[in-house]
This record gives structure tokens, C-alpha cells and sequence, in this order.
């Protein structure tokens, strides 16, 4: 995991991005990864979460930790989502944070690269549910700049904390802007 950690800092770093925020004072939170335009914003995420010293995990579908790469995505830190649990994917998480005393989960709560007219409120049920903080990180494409955003402890009034999160996104520019869907979640519609 150290050398998978180490290429993706090293490639965002040759391609002459810099990084910016500080690690947040928590070892346990949900990581917002956002814009998510392309497939390479998964390198630009690692490398990000990365540079915090917490493990970074992020959910897959089963199949990506089956053979022939299984290993290699468990060592990437893909937790594996069983649709036929009866817990769901927020009860699942919920029991991989209270498994663990240090664990970024990063979401992409886009959930796909093609523009979406909402966002996915995974994130935000996992962290209320799992009694931890919001963190937004980043990729800007305008700017090259990719890091750590604000943390956002999530007070229960959806529409108010997604205010914060909207005001910090706004200005951000994926790698393909046109992609970039209205940073909205379905409950606010």
C-alpha cells in the first residue's frame, strides 16, 4: 500500500500540481471527493488522502475484489459492497468505521463521471449515522491544485450543511466541467 500511496503522490507532483489544506485533527471521517469527471480523479484522491497517514478505503462493487483483481484492490483499499445485505450501504460503513480506530472513506457522492442532476446523500447519511465529520477534498483543474477542503460536522439539517459544501465547490472545475452536475442532493429537490 506504501508504493501505491507513493506513485500516485509522486504522479500528481510530476504533472505539477500542487497540494493544499492541512489534515484535519480527526482519524476517522468521511472524505467528499469531488469534482469526479474522469477516471484518473481516483490517483488524484488516493494521493490526497494519502498524504494524511490514514488509511484511505473507498466502497467497490464485489466484483472488482474478485480475481484476478482482488488483491490489488483490497491493498487499494476498496471495501466491497454486499448489495444483498440487509444493512445497506450505510449500515455497512457504519460497521467498517466502528471496526477501526482510523479510516478516511472517501466518497465521489457524484456516483459516475457523466453529469448526474444530483448528488448522492451516502456521504451524508454515512458520517450522521457513523457520528463523524464531513471532510471535502478536492480536484481543480483550473487552478492545479487538488487537497483538503473544510470539515463539516453534520448537524442533521441536511439542506443548511449543504449549503457549506455547495459554497466551497462552487469555484472548483473538474478535469471535463461539463460533466459537473448541480452540487444538489435528491432530498432538496
Amino acid at each position: 500500500m506504501l508504493t501505491m500511496r507513493w506513485l500516485a503522490q509522486r504522479y500528481v507532483k510530476l504533472r505539477g500540481w500542487e497540494f493544499v489544506g492541512s489534515a484535519p485533527p480527526f482519524a476517522r471521517f468521511v472524505a467528499v471527493g469531488a469534482p469526479h469527471t474522469s477516471n484518473w480523479d481516483f490517483v488524484f484522491f488516493l494521493a490526497v488522502v494519502s498524504r494524511l497517514g490514514i488509511p484511505g478505503r473507498a466502497v467497490g462493487k464485489i466484483a472488482l475484489v474478485r480475481w484476478p483483481f482482488g488483491t490489488l484492490m483490497r491493498r487499494l483499499g476498496i471495501i466491497p459492497l454486499d448489495r444483498d445485505s440487509g444493512q445497506g450501504l450505510v449500515g455497512q460503513m457504519v460497521d467498517e468505521f466502528a471496526a477501526t480506530d482510523e479510516m478516511a472513506l472517501v466518497v465521489a457522492p457524484e456516483g459516475t463521471r457523466r453529469r448526474a442532476n444530483y448528488w448522492r446523500s451516502g456521504f451524508y447519511h454515512i458520517a450522521i449515522a457513523a457520528n463523524v465529520p464531513i471532510v471535502l477534498t478536492f480536484i481543480d483543474f483550473k487552478t492545479k491544485q487538488t487537497g483538503i477542503g473544510p470539515t463539516i460536522q453534520p448537524t442533521g439539517d441536511i439542506s443548511r450543511d449543504m449549503e457549506k459544501i455547495r459554497e466551497f465547490y462552487s469555484e472548483i472545475t473538474g478535469r471535463h466541467p461539463e460533466n459537473q452536475g448541480p452540487i444538489l442532493l435528491r432530498e432538496e429537490l
